[in-house]
């Protein structure tokens, strides 16, 4: 009775119920919140992550054709608003688009400051940390859902066709929002290794479809070629669709609730994500 005493007590003080399996509590097994730390800073695969991509490419032309349809520019496609910018300074009493490059304006700033936001806290939390992406784009989907309810509530005018109207400065408040969120996808694409899939911007990738070399050669063979060309599609059928639906509901909400929806499926998606396997020793 005594040695049996005697080992029940060396066995709770090592961590170990009677009958050798470990006690609860024991360092051997993690609490939840350790186990939850341990997935969230888990490095993912960036296999398969174009398809993610792909889908925000939608949702780049989802959101820009329905944003420019009601405001007269994009949150995306800063090249166009670099132009119309330059052709307000040039014709700064131009009545068609009045106050048109201030919109521009705050587009280019809010990206430019979300560019910088988003690869400053990528590069904190570790790029490819299951976690920092899940933030990264839940962020980037509570800003579009944000700037969807701000125009459900009637804080900012959605209306279609407001562009010749005199300026609602409070239709700056879903530029800013939407133009700021768009720059995370681009920080991902290039926190992924997948420059070719940008999300909001054609000029270059159309150059790199139209030079390619091998833009003849098979599908399996060439597949930065597929990428570019299908996020390409994704940008033209966003566009198509955000359109189609803004013009059928005379309001833009409906197509950023859609558009919130998606990004919030492709963070869902980061978090089940499959973990990228350590290399072999």
């Amino acid at each position: 009775m005594a040695a049996a005493s005697l080992q029940t007590e060396i066995e709770k003080g090592e961590g170990i119920s009677p009958g050798g399996c470990p006690a609860k509590g024991s360092k051997d097994q993690p609490g939840p919140t350790q186990r939850l730390r341990q997935y969230l800073t888990a490095e993912v695969t960036t296999n398969h992550a174009d398809i993610l991509l792909l889908s925000c490419c939608l949702i780049s032309g989802l959101v820009d054709s329905t944003i420019y349809n009601a405001y007269g520019t994009f949150v995306s496609m800063q090249t166009g608003n670099t132009i119309f910018l330059g052709l307000g300074g040039a014709t700064p009493h131009d009545t068609s688009k009045p106050f048109g490059w201030a919109k521009s304006l705050t587009s280019i700033t809010c990206f430019c400051m979300g560019c910088f936001f988003f690869s400053f806290t990528s590069r904190l939390l570790g790029p490819l940390r299951r976690g920092a992406l899940v933030a990264s784009f839940l962020l980037q989907a509570i800003m579009i859902l944000i700037a969807a309810a701000i125009v459900q509530g009637g804080v900012a005018d959605g209306s279609l066709n407001t562009i010749t109207n005199d300026i609602d400065w409070r239709s700056e408040l879903p530029i800013a929002l939407l133009s700021f969120q768009s720059a995370g996808q681009i920080v991902g694409s290039r926190v992924l290794n997948l420059a070719e899939i940008p999300t909001v911007v054609l000029t270059s990738m159309l150059h790199d479809v139209a030079t390619d070399p091998k833009l003849l050669a098979s599908p399996r063979t060439n597949v930065k070629r597929n990428r570019r060309v299908l996020a390409f599609l994704g940008i033209l059928v966003g566009a198509v669709a955000g359109g189609f639906i803004s013009e059928a509901t005379g309001r833009i909400q409906i197509p950023l609730w859609i558009a919130g929806g998606f990004k919030l499926v492709v963070t869902i998606a980061w978090t089940v994500w499959p973990e990228r396997r350590s290399s072999a020793v």
